[in-house]
Order: structure tokens, then C-alpha cells, then sequence
């Protein structure tokens, strides 16, 4: 248990992320200047593996705001009766604090920040370069609106936009850096040209065979972005990026399994295995002897797998054979870590490359 979480005070939690070398010291100057607390609105939910809890009362709603863990604040879009999924949070402040670091934020740059949420990302940027320099947009009004008045109770008066964060904001110009406090499928080009060449782009990315990479991508002069991928990230994803679920067809059939299902929740694995097998989508959980893991793919073809127990395969094709293949593939490159694959962005699409941008994991599969 970390010191923050022990004693819940926010001077702990700068604390502890500075003792985790997330903060230089000018950052640390920025957080202790910005305490979470203004950012939060009373009603809040600690998110569970398998559901939101309220969190009720005020020494339980200040011990999680000052931990370093997600704080939910809205379920369903804000629609009353739904089934309470997590739209809205604030962010596990030591992936916020990653993410700023790898921004390589300097004097003088202009910042956009897709996702604008409580607001307390936009409040340490505006601390950090001043409110001229700093962007955000939202695109739930309601949410833009709470944020506007968190920042202004706070003394910040960032550029706020309402709006698709995948759309050029008219006006703007192009910033130095750009960073996503939501998940994206993908980097829109829009958003590429948003930056200008030598900027930089830091943003979770949420693939169907993956759930959540940090990728760092560097803007190139011939309108291209190239960079590696820097561990997991697991943000809400923008609206417009939501999954997309599958129909699976087909009575079961069982085999052996072969593959222990733990391996594909591997990020590294993921990462070679989704650009090999565009459009199979996972989902899964870890459990006390391995994972269970749900596979399924547009054309109706779907997988259940669990550590110890039968495969069974449902529709069309050998969808766990593919699977498989990936696999020894993967090991015959070595079971090569996140931080060895990369990300390069054009206007034709992304592809993923392993250990050198000219070497691409070309997929197996149209």
C-alpha cells in the first residue's frame, strides 16, 4: 500500500508519485498547486472489477480522490436508469502524471487536451504554461459546463471547446503537443494535422485485441507520426470510439486448448497478435489459475477459453488456430515487451512495427 493511499492527504499523494519518479521538480511545483479535490463533484463511484460503487461519506470520498486510483464521476452519460457504466472519471493521477512527462511539455508551448472531463488535467496544464497556452474540448456539455466551473473556482481560464475531439477546432492553429484523456480506436488525421511537425502526441489507444496501450508519437515534416508504445493505459473510450460488438453464429464445438488464454492478455502478445489479426476482438479477465478470455470476429466466428478447460469455437473458420499461429509466431520473434513495438500514423491508416518503424506486422488476414 502506498504512503497516499495509508494516510489520504493530497500532499501524500504528490509524494508518493515523486518518490515513483513520475514528477521532475517542476511538475511536482504544479501538482502541489493544483490539489484533485476541486475537481471532483460530491457524487462519485470506486470502480470495481465488475461494477461501480458509491462511495458515500466524506472520509471515504476524500480517502479516494487523494489515492492514486480513477475516480467515476458519471455513470451512463448522465441518463437517469441505466445500467451504470463508468463515461466519466477522473484520472489514476500516476498515468496522468506519465502521460504529462512523456508530453516533454517546454516554456512557451500550446497544448491541446482531447477530453476536457472534471477539468484538473486542463488546471495543471494552465498552471504549468499559463491559461493562453492550454486547449480543451468536451464533448458532453454538461460535463464541459461542471469542468468550466471547476476551473474558474480554481483560478484557471484554459480555452474551453465543446465538441468532437476528433474534429480540427476552426481557429485554433496548430499546437506543440496533444494529449487524449479518452481511449481512442484510432488517431484520427485530423487530429495529426492538429499538430504541428516536431510536436508531439501522447494518447491511450484502445484496439479490439488489445483494451489499453500509452503510445507516444512524434510529428513528422512530411505529415506522418511515428513513435513506440510505452506500457498499458486503460481509459473510458471516446464516445464515437466505442467497441463495436460482434454477432457470433453457430452451435460450439470443443477441442483441446493448447494456448493457455493467460497469454493472450499479454500486452506485448496483444499488440503483435491484433495487428496480425485486424478485427478479432478480446475480452477477458484474470482468475485465480490463469484467464478466461471471450474471442469474436465480424464474420459471426467466436471463441470461449479458460485456463485449464476445453476451447469451444463457434461459426465459421478456426478462429483459435489463428490465434495459435500468432502465438508461435510471437515467440519465434523472441516474446519481444510493449516497449518494442511502435506506431506510425498516415493518412492511409496506422500500422504497428516491431523494434524498427520500416519493420511492419503485416497482417495475416484482410
Amino acid at each position: 500500500m502506498s504512503t497516499a493511499q495509508e494516510t489520504g492527504t493530497y500532499p501524500a499523494l504528490v509524494q508518493d508519485l515523486a518518490d515513483r519518479g513520475l514528477l521532475d521538480a517542476r511538475w511536482r511545483q504544479v501538482w502541489e498547486a493544483v490539489p484533485r479535490s476541486q475537481f471532483i463533484p460530491p457524487d462519485i463511484w470506486r470502480q470495481l472489477p465488475d461494477r461501480c460503487e458509491p462511495v458515500v461519506g466524506t472520509d471515504d470520498w476524500l480517502a479516494l480522490v487523494n489515492s492514486d486510483e480513477p475516480v467515476v464521476t458519471q455513470l451512463d452519460d448522465g441518463a437517469e436508469g441505466g445500467p451504470g457504466t463508468a463515461t466519466c472519471s477522473a484520472s489514476q493521477p500516476s498515468m496522468v502524471a506519465q502521460m504529462l512527462g512523456l508530453l516533454g511539455i517546454e516554456d512557451g508551448h500550446r497544448v491541446l487536451e482531447i477530453g476536457t472531463g472534471t477539468g484538473h488535467v486542463a488546471a495543471l496544464l494552465s498552471e504549468r504554461l499559463g491559461d493562453e497556452q492550454v486547449h480543451s474540448i468536451e464533448v458532453d456539455p454538461v460535463l464541459a459546463q461542471q469542468a468550466a466551473e471547476h476551473l474558474a473556482g480554481a483560478g484557471y481560464h484554459p480555452h474551453l471547446h465543446v465538441g468532437d475531439g476528433a474534429e480540427l477546432i476552426p481557429g485554433m492553429g496548430p499546437v506543440d503537443r496533444l494529449i487524449a484523456t479518452c481511449a481512442l480506436r484510432y488517431l484520427p488525421y485530423t487530429l495529426l494535422r492538429q499538430v504541428r511537425p516536431g510536436g508531439v502526441i501522447v494518447t491511450p489507444l484502445a484496439r479490439d485485441f488489445w483494451s489499453g496501450a500509452l503510445v507516444q508519437l512524434h510529428v513528422q515534416e512530411n505529415g506522418t507520426a511515428v513513435g513506440p508504445f510505452c506500457g498499458s493505459a486503460m481509459y473510458m473510450p471516446m464516445r464515437a470510439h466505442r467497441p463495436i460488438h460482434h454477432e457470433i453464429e453457430g452451435a460450439g464445438r470443443p477441442r483441446a486448448a493448447g494456448l493457455d488464454p493467460a497469454r493472450i492478455l499479454d500486452l506485448g502478445f496483444a499488440l503483435y497478435a491484433g495487428a496480425r489479426l485486424p478485427g478479432v476482438r478480446v475480452s477477458g479477465h484474470e482468475t485465480a489459475d490463469g484467464a478466461r478470455v471471450w474471442v469474436s470476429s465480424a464474420d459471426g466466428a467466436g471463441v470461449m477459453a479458460a485456463t485449464g478447460e476445453e476451447v469451444w469455437q463457434y461459426g465459421p473458420g478456426f478462429l483459435w488456430e489463428e490465434i495459435e499461429q500468432a502465438w508461435r509466431e510471437y515467440e519465434e520473434a523472441g516474446r519481444p515487451d510493449v516497449d518494442q513495438f511502435g506506431l506510425t500514423v498516415t493518412s492511409g491508416g496506422h500500422q504497428v512495427w516491431l523494434r524498427d518503424p520500416h519493420l511492419i506486422v503485416q497482417p495475416s488476414r484482410s
